[in-house]
């Protein structure tokens, strides 16, 4: 017994050793244990690593078929939508900025609304700003025309559509309103191709072009857009809404909108039977779809009687888009027709879209004047220093709408023409304007408007002494790309007698008007 617990210690000591050892019959060796441990420990681990990876494999195409298959897709669909959306705006957004994918004119449709008893007067406001060449419109009558041979600068004339199903019920309209709400759907189912904006007008709204792509600009024409502005009467906007684009001062619609418009347009109308005009029905149907106004005070319906130089000589520090009710208000310019003193205002228009209208105010501190240039327009002198707070608001040249309301009726601050006979402006209008392609420079003068000025006793110099204004302006066709802000101006030193010489442009660093 001893000698066989000895062979055992002996063996276990020396598992090397080929020596057998019996238990119950069966003989092993100590190295083969060893390796059948092995082995079984190897085995178990891949079993269990073929296990895992089995489950995970099962796993995940348990969740792709529940994804495929789900009666509740909507949230994937929907988030692969936003992500390509996203990525689709980065893109465009991105494309923006580089310039690539400007809007430019080929990509806007005019519809111009007009009527056959007045088309031979109202077409000469349409060959002021259209170019057929550049642009893309229709003008929608309601009957049908003459059309001359040298008509061919005008858009393309169509006859609006029938609207006898429509019903109207407003005693003091008239049912053409129906008629010119569908222009924008109308145009739309023309199927122009590369269309992003459809800019509605009146036949007597004058469109400066370059600065309406300017503002459009601003917007991705891939969204639901209603740019326009209101009227300058505060009643009429009560009356119609505040939230309402007047259709005469034109307004834009992103091509998406039109689309939506189109489809529920005419059920929209007959849900309305009782309002007045185009405008306010356009309105309803937006609020139907939920499209609110972006207001652009550069579009100007000009629902005023009378003289248009307080507005237009303190224009707000926006582009110049649009003038309306040209057949109701004076000539811009004094001793021609409506259409020749627009005709002038092209010219300005053509050398420096961007600043037309633009105002700058500064002081003559020698002799106490202040002075205000509407570049293009109107330059005024005034005696006495008003704060460019004051010359900012338009002076009431212009009777509002409802000629009975005073001016607590406009829709924006105003002030008084003078408030005292010596401080009636002296005005210069723009005559003529020279350009320097080499230096970028343009040279405008302003005539003296002869009217009688009232005797004044002040003890100061006079601006009756001026008869030309000279002012001197580089272009600036990036204008609008900056933040806004008025451009500064300067008085400088005249070699001619009764000249006045005004150099116009960004202010420069620190540069401040005060006196």
């Amino acid at each position: 017994m001893k000698n066989s617990e000895k062979l055992i210690w002996e063996q276990m000591k020396s598992p090397k050793s080929a020596t057998p050892i019996s238990n119950g019959g069966v003989l092993v060796t100590a190295s083969a244990h060893s390796r059948t441990s092995h082995k079984l420990l190897v085995l178990l681990i891949l079993f269990v690593s073929i296990t895992y990876v089995l489950y995970s494999l099962k796993l995940v195409s348990t969740s792709r078929a529940c994804q495929e298959n789900t009666p509740f897709s909507t949230d994937n669909k929907l988030s692969g939508s936003i992500n390509a959306t996203a990525i689709t705006t980065t893109n465009r957004l991105a494309t923006t900025v580089d310039g690539g994918d400007k809007t430019q004119l080929r990509h806007v449709v005019f519809g111009i609304a007009a009527s056959a008893k007045l088309w031979e007067q109202r077409k000469n406001y349409i060959k002021l700003w259209y170019r057929s060449n550049d642009m893309r419109g229709v003008v929608w009558l309601d009957d049908k025309v003459k059309t001359e041979k040298n008509e061919s600068l005008l858009p393309p004339v169509r006859i609006s559509g029938d609207t006898s199903k429509f019903a109207y019920k407003n005693k003091q309209g008239h049912r053409s309103a129906i008629r010119i709400s569908r222009i924008v759907s109308e145009t739309l189912r023309l199927g122009m191709k590369d269309v992003r904006w459809f800019v509605m007008g009146d036949d007597d709204t004058v469109f400066v072009t370059e600065n309406l792509i300017r503002v459009l600009r601003k917007y991705d024409h891939n969204q639901f857009y209603y740019i326009g502005s209101l009227s300058e009467s505060h009643l009429q906007n009560i009356f119609f809404s505040y939230n309402m684009a007047y259709g005469g001062g034109g307004f834009a619609i992103s091509y998406p909108l039109a689309e939506a418009l189109s489809k529920m347009q005419d059920r929209c109308i007959q849900r309305y039977p009782g309002l007045y005009g185009s405008d306010d029905r356009m309105q309803a149907c937006m609020a139907e779809l939920g499209v609110p106004l972006t207001k652009e005070t550069g579009f100007h319906q000009y629902d005023v009687y009378g003289n248009l130089l307080g507005l237009l000589g303190s224009h707000p520090v926006t582009p110049l888009v649009s003038l309306h009710h040209l057949d109701v208000v004076e000539p811009i310019f004094p001793h021609v027709t409506r259409v020749e003193a627009l005709q002038r205002l092209t010219i300005p228009m053509k050398l420096d879209s961007a600043g037309l209208m633009q105002q700058s105010i500064c002081y003559d501190q020698s002799k106490s004047w202040t002075v205000s240039v509407s570049w293009g327009f109107a330059v005024q002198i005034i005696r006495g220093v008003f704060s460019p707070r004051e010359m900012e608001m338009p002076a009431r040249t212009f009777l509002n709408w409802y000629k009975r309301a005073d001016y607590t009726a406009y829709a924006f601050n105003t002030r008084p023409v003078s408030r005292h006979p010596c401080q009636k402006p002296f005005v210069f209008y723009f005559s003529k304007a020279n350009n320097n392609d080499t230096m970028q420079q343009t040279l405008t003068e302003y005539e003296k408007h002869r009217v009688p000025n009232p005797e004044c006793r002040w003890k100061m110099a006079s601006p009756s002494s001026i008869e030309r204004v000279e002012v001197h302006k580089k272009t600036d066709p990036h204008l609008w790309d900056r933040s806004p802000r008025r451009n500064c101006c300067r008085i400088m030193k005249s070699k001619k007698k009764g000249t006045m010489v005004i150099d116009v442009g960004v202010c420069r660093e620190n540069e401040v008007s005060e006196a």
